[in-house]
């Protein structure tokens, strides 16, 4: 049998535990978006204020949140498509974004990174540093979760709209214009326009459980926004231009790695995106098990500001 034959043989038997460990944590995070949005307001901060302190938790695993999604949004978090789309979903709500438009963006990503995609490049002929600096900054610490957040508008758009708005906003160095024109496909449109209205309710239900204490969800939902834009780039900053396939591979602790789902392994996951979260250390090995960088001075070194096209 082939390496490749072993490689699959031992992962399809290692299948099914893996799946229960899956279920395991989709059940774990609904679990915690239900704590945080209902439980910690209508039953915990009535008696202490001091328990919004619990609002850190969900916070710090922000991470591990969306890699759940992340793994649903290539179709490897549930073997059967249609129930991996469902809790991809209902994630995505917990989350605050719908799932047809992070699945569409995602997937752009992997097809457009560093030819359309590349946040931090800016060209001195067109541009300067100071005038890419102060979207570029923004969306680094926290504007990539807040336009996430935002596009929910659309979903109140007639459909000539968003397309003339995707039109607007289309350029070379952006893939928005093309996220727009997918949204609005039929068979696209109603999931998003459901999700969308699905997460106005819940959150505002949410706030008004809340009630005084709703500066504890606004800050928390902070947090999450500055710990998903941080991370978002951090795998591509200053990577070689043209190049889809690449991004780093950054240095973690196995206990954070696991935690993370294997998130910290990305330029494997560009190269195999089918893998699952499970199966990408042993294919990092595979290729040699080198780290380009520690994820602390991956994410650090962006504040370094946009990079001159050269």
């Amino acid at each position: 049998m082939t390496e490749v034959g072993i490689r699959r043989t031992k992962h399809r038997s290692g299948e099914r535990p893996v799946r229960a460990v899956n279920t395991w944590l989709i059940g774990s995070a609904v679990a915690l978006g239900a704590f945080e949005l209902f439980m910690l307001p209508l039953i915990l901060l009535p008696r202490d204020a001091a328990w919004g302190w619990a609002l850190v938790v969900p916070v710090l695993l922000t991470t591990p949140f969306w890699s759940l999604i992340h793994e649903a949004i290539h179709g490897t978090l549930i073997r059967r498509r249609a129930v991996n789309d469902a809790c991809g979903r209902v994630l995505a709500v917990l989350y605050g974004s719908p799932f047809a438009m992070l699945k569409i963006g995602h997937l752009l990503h992997h097809r457009y990174s560093r030819t359309r995609e590349r946040t931090e490049i800016y060209d001195p002929a067109t541009s300067s540093w100071a005038r890419t600096a102060r979207g570029y900054y923004l969306r680094l610490c926290g504007g990539l979760y807040l336009l996430e957040v935002t596009a929910l508008l659309l979903a109140l758009l007639p459909v000539p709209v968003v397309r003339a708005l995707g039109r607007r906003v289309d350029e070379p160095n952006s893939v928005a214009g093309l996220l727009f024109e997918r949204i609005v496909q039929a068979r696209v449109l109603w999931q998003f326009r459901f999700d969308a209205t699905t997460i106005v309710m819940l959150y505002t239900a949410a706030f008004l459980a809340y009630g005084v204490h709703g500066w504890m969800l606004l800050a928390a939902l902070a947090g999450r926004a500055f710990i998903v834009s941080l991370s978002d780039n951090a795998y591509h900053y200053g990577t070689d231009l043209d190049a889809p396939l690449e991004a780093l591979n950054l240095r973690l602790p196995r206990a954070l790695e696991q935690a993370a789902l294997s998130f910290n392994l990305h330029g494997v996951h560009h190269r195999h995106p089918g893998l699952r979260w499970y199966e990408l250390r042993e294919e990092f090995l595979g290729e040699g098990g080198k780290y380009d960088l520690g994820w602390g001075a991956a994410a650090a070194r962006q504040f370094q500001g946009p990079i001159e096209l050269t």
